[in-house]
């Protein structure tokens, strides 16, 4: 499958835009991701393993949180996994 690593998280992947990978679903995707860029773990998993709260995930178009398996997802080679962190900001008035 594809990984799409969004351009903040570039700096721990070599600057690839896009990782190439085989997993069994969307949890076993982001071990994989982040056993080959170690860097990466603390920017998406919890110390627990789970996705972290402000990081949304897309399976092809799905939001995985609203999928009925969520990060048990079942994923093949021809999928798309796409990385959006939440961005928070803007000022008060």
């Amino acid at each position: 499958m594809k990984i799409h690593i969004p351009t903040p998280l570039r700096a721990y992947t070599g600057g690839q835009e896009t990782i190439t990978l085989a997993a069994q679903n969307v949890g076993g995707a982001l071990v994989a991701l982040t056993t080959e860029f170690p860097a990466l773990r603390q920017h998406l998993l919890t110390p627990e393993g789970k996705t972290r709260s402000f990081v949304n995930l897309y399976l092809n178009d799905d939001d995985v949180r609203y999928l009925p398996e969520k990060d048990d997802s079942p994923v093949s080679d021809s999928d798309e996994l796409t990385i959006i962190p939440s961005i928070a900001g803007g000022c008060c008035l």
